[in-house]
């Protein structure tokens, strides 16, 4: 629901505002202040999940659902047997149906978590495709597409110049069958508004033309600015490891937590009002309390764990919050839960261990060290921590009494640490 600080701010100020304008058709942006209408954002199955860049274009949603207009989220499982050509140098290798239809399934559980507790409809435009015949569409769609528009595209051009790799007529096709989804929802669900981030405003102004051209009636594009990260000018949500997921298979909570946090100082501000739902009451008295000290990373740290409860949820948001304070400040060892001790198992690694060991060979089964002589130097010159407590030369045994929960946490020098789960002996 629209938070109360912001229910004096009308829709088109709030998109100007948290940075959602771009380009649009619109002739004037104050249209999205008027009657409520019907819109949509289509994401193509061509991976497992979407990623933070999805997400900002779903932030967006947000606001057009709270300001009154009515949602259509689709999955493209038509487009996406395709995939979108734009922005490849190469043909793209197409895709199993199998492989298609599970990420179809697990793109619209992240529409869903995302956009909890707003009302929107799902859509799959492989429910009309399905149905068509190639004369047909040849026919009632393909003759009011014009070829100099389609050959104007800039990927177009490169994949058909001399250097280019050339360009199939599926992969040509993709930006005509984008435009016949908007057609569709606009004569099915009365749907005249389509959202997008910048990199799709050619796939768009397809579908408002064809719509133009066979119904005569208008319909529209409103873009978003593709996010860029202001300390390294290349787009956000790229990380040393690749892609920012929204899945935790493919991003775990705790690495997804700890990319927010590590943002930059320069565009925190910026990510904060696409990102969060945060109000501009809010917003300021967040950055003035931040630029009084950076150090503290007040701002990174609120944007961490309001992203991260958005996309994954409040219990899990709470979980990587704790370990982070645990294992960077200074917060108690004896405060992780279960739950924590399983968020952290996936990124330091697990080791059992029934009854007990012994702290050399723990050492060295757990990587920690190469050899029992190397964890015995490590343990004479106080290198090895259990739960965040250095431990003395005289310390020669992990047993049941050192865990917490059941767990150790055993760390070697500074960033070197594994969990360890102590269970109880069989008798």
């Amino acid at each position: 629901m629209l938070d109360y600080k912001m229910a004096e701010m009308k829709l088109s100020e709030e998109l100007a505002w948290r940075g959602f304008v771009n380009q649009t058709t619109l002739k004037d942006p104050n249209e999205l202040d008027k009657e409520p209408l019907k819109f949509y954002l289509g994401v193509d199955p061509s991976a497992p999940s979407m990623t933070v860049g999805n997400l900002s274009t779903m932030m967006m949603v947000r606001h057009f659902i709270d300001h009154g207009h009515q949602a259509f989220m689709l999955v493209g499982g038509a487009t996406g047997i395709i995939g979108d050509p734009d922005g490849k140098s190469e043909e793209r290798t197409l895709k199993p149906i199998e492989e298609i239809e599970a990420n179809k399934k697990a793109i619209v559980e992240q529409y869903k978590r995302v956009l909890s507790g707003e009302n929107f409809e799902v859509v799959d435009n492989f429910d009309w495709f399905k149905q068509i015949k190639f004369l047909d569409f040849l026919r009632d769609v393909g003759k009011h597409v014009p070829m100099r528009q389609m050959l104007a595209r800039d990927f177009v051009q490169k994949r058909l110049s001399e250097t280019g790799s050339g360009i199939s007529y599926a992969e040509f096709s993709y930006s005509i069958m984008q435009g016949f989804d908007f057609l569709t929802l606009f004569k099915d669900k009365g749907v005249t508004l389509q959202v997008c981030g910048s990199d799709q405003w050619g796939n768009c102004i397809a579908g408002v033309e064809l719509i133009r051209r066979i119904t005569g009636q208008e319909a529209h594009i409103w873009s978003h600015p593709l996010i860029i990260n202001k300390s390294t000018g290349i787009k956000f949500g790229k990380s040393e490891a690749g892609a920012i997921w929204l899945d935790e298979n493919l991003t775990s909570v705790y690495q997804f937590y700890q990319f927010w946090l590590n943002v930059d100082d320069d565009g925190v501000e910026d990510y904060l009002k696409i990102y969060t739902l945060i109000s501009p009451d809010e917003l300021k008295e967040l950055m003035g309390g931040f630029n009084k000290d950076r150090s503290i990373r007040q701002a990174q740290k609120y944007l961490a764990y309001e992203v991260t409860k958005i996309v994954h949820g409040q219990d899990r948001a709470d979980s990587v919050k704790r370990i982070s304070e645990v294992l960077f400040g200074g917060r108690d060892y004896s405060e992780l839960n279960t739950q924590d001790f399983r968020e952290l198992s996936k990124e330091l690694g697990k080791y059992e261990f029934s009854g007990g060991i012994e702290l050399t060979e723990a050492l060295v089964q757990t990587g920690l060290a190469a050899s029992k002589s190397e964890a015995r130097h490590f343990v004479g010159t106080k290198a090895v921590y259990i739960n965040g407590k250095q431990i003395t030369p005289e310390k020669t045994e992990l047993k049941a009494s050192d865990t917490i929960n059941g767990h150790i946490i055993l760390r070697r020098g500074k960033n070197s640490q594994v969990v360890i789960c102590i269970t109880k002996e069989q008798k």
